[in-house]
């Protein structure tokens, strides 16, 4: 851009650089836990409160699997994250107890808050389970087992469509690890009447997908997957039905990933950039942001952590009224990072 300045009758140009786009800008980084009460966390989740606070949930134990393993949640709230309370176990009786894992929550329209979760020795095994709470998260309904066949949304968001109705985003896993199958749930507003739509995966090994809305009653769905690339799946009729999936050119080396659309109708993603090495850790050390105005071609904004080993893992993003994102995710499987974006323009 050209500016120009008269000074004593002379015209003196000045070219100031336009500035590059903006990508994102750092608000906050934080951990979760001052003080982590157990020595493993992992699978993170976050939800806005009707008055603006924010919950997080997410596993804990001396091990991933591990039968000690429960659902923690914290709240934001007077700037500060409160010390971390058991929201859930998987004690089934006196003398039988499993992991518990993934926690997913959501803020329904109402107020009412759903806290999802599975319970059982694997995820290969494992059953959905919900709770609900009337008070933001301080006290939580008894849990109550998902119907047979649903398993509630697997790791990310649901979403609460126009009509009132959940949209579940869910996975499968097979006893014998070969098929990994993605597929929807729907359910009313309060997390009952469930319906399972599959979806026709063909040969992709998918789980753990991730909602994002377009113009109209059209949908995509983005999962992780065993061919190194995120994978998606359209619907144009609010989740009824869906097309058979394709791949993205962005990489993903088969671990958790996790996005949003913004109220401006922009998407954003969170992903770990590399393929899978040899052990199911490799490049999970890296974890970014990327935008997108289509959903499916992505510009990285924003890098979140970058390190020569470590495993910084399974996202959780949201975009709160002020319009500011809310991102979760593991640290080492030792803690939960907070971090709070304000998006540029774009």
């Amino acid at each position: 851009m050209k500016r120009y300045l008269l000074t004593a009758g002379l015209v003196i140009i000045t070219l100031l650089q336009v500035p590059a786009q903006q990508k994102a800008v750092l608000v906050k980084d934080e951990f979760i836990m001052q003080h982590p009460p157990v020595p493993a966390a992992h699978a993170s989740t976050i939800t806005e409160l009707p008055g603006g606070e924010l919950l997080a949930a997410w596993f804990g134990g001396s091990r991933e699997s591990a039968p000690d393993v429960c659902i923690y949640t914290s709240r934001f709230q007077k700037g500060r994250w409160s010390d971390p309370v058991v929201a859930a176990t998987g004690i089934i009786n006196d003398t039988t107890r499993y992991a518990a894992w993934n926690p997913v929550l959501l803020t329904t329209r109402t107020g009412r808050i759903l806290l999802f979760y599975k319970v059982g020795p694997n995820p290969r095994e494992w059953w959905g389970l919900m709770q609900s709470s009337t008070d933001n998260g301080q006290t939580w309904s008894a849990a109550e087992r998902l119907p047979e066949g649903i398993l509630g949304p697997i790791k990310n968001k649901p979403v609460q469509l126009a009509d009132g109705s959940i949209l579940h985003p869910s996975s499968t896993e097979s006893l014998d690890e070969k098929e990994w199958h993605i597929h929807v749930e729907l359910s009313d507003s309060t997390g009952h009447n469930w319906r399972h739509i599959a979806i026709d995966c063909d040969t992709f090994g998918v789980i753990q997908p991730s909602v994002l809305f377009h113009a109209g009653k059209r949908l995509q769905m983005i999962s992780r997957s065993r061919q190194n690339v995120i994978v998606q799946t359209w619907s144009d009729d609010n989740g009824k039905t869906w097309s058979p999936l394709s791949r993205q050119s962005i990489k993903n080396p088969n671990s958790g990933i996790d996005a949003v659309t913004t109220a401006k109708g922009l998407h954003v993603l969170v992903y770990n950039p590399a393929i899978a090495g040899k052990d199911w850790w490799m490049g999970r050390n890296e974890l970014r942001v990327a935008v997108s105005k289509d959903g499916e071609h992505w510009k990285d904004v924003y890098e979140l952590v970058k390190q020569p080993k470590g495993e910084f893992s399974y996202p959780a993003i949201i975009q709160t009224k002020d319009g500011s994102l809310h991102i979760t995710y593991t640290y080492n499987r030792e803690n939960i990072k907070h971090v709070v974006l304000k998006l540029g323009k774009y």
